[in-house]
């Protein structure tokens, strides 16, 4: 066995259940190949998720109420779009993060990259999400600026809690349309949130409850 996969084994059953989830985390993307969408088509951008430990939790935004914006209002992951001043998209990941929540990921540990995200309706701007996981060892404080309305450490276990995860009606332009959604106190993550979220928490072996079918 390599030294360093004995490492992770032994971090995994000699901390808490509650830490393991992210040393999990951490040896899946270790070894993850994430799927890269090259379109020139579209523009860049990133988000950040960030996992903190007891209990783990990730950090989710609510984007202010803006007039112009596509996602106003939603709940998302700090990020934003790639600016000609930042040397790759983990920068923009960084940057984004810092100034909308007032966390610094400079000395937080970078798990890995997820696979590409975009939108899927055409009404929507053209741009690609790449998203990428970092660690920190504790909560920070948030700060939100202007574009965000509020943030919040919420947990895991919240997550995948009973009838949290159901479906979601979005009305837009006299339509009525259904997405699976979060349901939390704070508001809905659905959308390409919901679905860069999902399939994470699924590695990590936990399943939300209920159908989004339902």
């Amino acid at each position: 066995m390599r030294r360093g996969a004995s490492l992770v084994q032994l971090l995994w059953w000699g901390l808490p259940p509650t830490l393991s989830r992210i040393a999990r985390l951490k040896t899946i993307l270790s070894d993850a190949s994430p799927q890269i969408v090259a379109d020139p088509s579209r523009k860049l951008a990133a988000v950040a998720l960030i996992f903190v430990p007891d209990p783990d939790s990730i950090l989710v935004i609510k984007r202010a109420e803006r007039a112009g914006d596509r996602w106003s209002g939603q709940m998302a992951f700090p990020g934003g779009r790639w600016d000609p001043a930042d040397d790759d998209l983990v920068t923009t990941a960084r940057r984004e993060t810092w100034e909308e929540v007032g966390v610094d990921l400079a000395s937080a540990e970078f798990l890995g990259r997820l696979d590409d995200s975009a939108p899927r309706s055409a009404s929507l701007p053209p741009v690609t999400v790449a998203p990428f996981v970092f660690a920190l060892p504790r909560r920070r404080p948030l700060v939100p600026n202007g574009e965000v309305a509020a943030a919040y450490w919420v947990s895991l276990d919240q997550l995948v809690a009973p009838d949290v995860y159901r479906p979601y009606q979005y009305r837009a332009s006299g339509l009525t349309m259904t997405f699976p959604g979060y349901h939390l106190d704070a508001g809905v993550i659905w959308g390409m949130t919901e679905r860069i979220l999902t399939p994470l928490l699924s590695q990590i072996g936990l399943s939300p409850s209920g159908s989004p079918d339902d």
